[in-house]
């Protein structure tokens, strides 16, 4: 079996059905909220990402099945003056974790950032999403802090 990693077209009717599997299988996990998405949100997805400069996705492909997803968004560093990329969301299905295809997706992600000038790439993790900590460690990632004294910077949010 052949592991690939594809950008996603958010035009190609194959890549949109992966895609939104691959997603609904992820906020059905119980690391993504444990809740099926939404059929608005399934059906407008891909539209919307193909409709954002700041978007790109990349599936993991074993032979003809997708496994994996990355969703990367482009932000800003103003401290560095420099794009960077964010993984909004990254998903390997249940039996195809601990084989390498969440590495493969990152370094896709890597890849992509490097190549839109990024300064960094940022993620957000579960702390008791112990399985995904291990592997972004192992990728390079780190804790973000600016100054040990101050501490690590927790992520937040606010629903509008």
């Amino acid at each position: 079996m052949s592991l690939h990693i594809l950008p996603v077209d958010y035009q190609n009717p194959i890549h949109r059905t992966a895609l939104v599997m691959l997603l609904d299988a992820y906020a059905q996990d119980p690391m993504g909220g444990g809740e099926a998405l939404a059929q608005d949100v399934k059906a407008r997805l891909c539209d919307d990402l193909a409709a954002r400069s700041d978007a790109a996705s990349f599936i993991a492909w074993l032979d003809d099945a997708p496994v994996g997803l990355v969703n990367c968004i482009e932000g800003y560093s103003t401290f560095k003056a420099q794009p960077l990329m964010n993984i909004h969301d990254i998903a390997v299905l249940p039996g195809h974790r601990g084989a390498g295809v969440g590495q493969a997706l990152l370094a896709a992600a890597e890849q992509h950032a490097q190549a839109r000038g990024c300064c960094k790439l940022t993620l957000e993790v579960l702390t008791g999403n112990t399985r995904a900590l291990k592997s972004y460690l192992g990728f390079g990632f780190e804790p973000y802090a600016l100054d040990p004294a101050a501490g690590q910077a927790s992520f937040m949010q606010k629903w509008l």
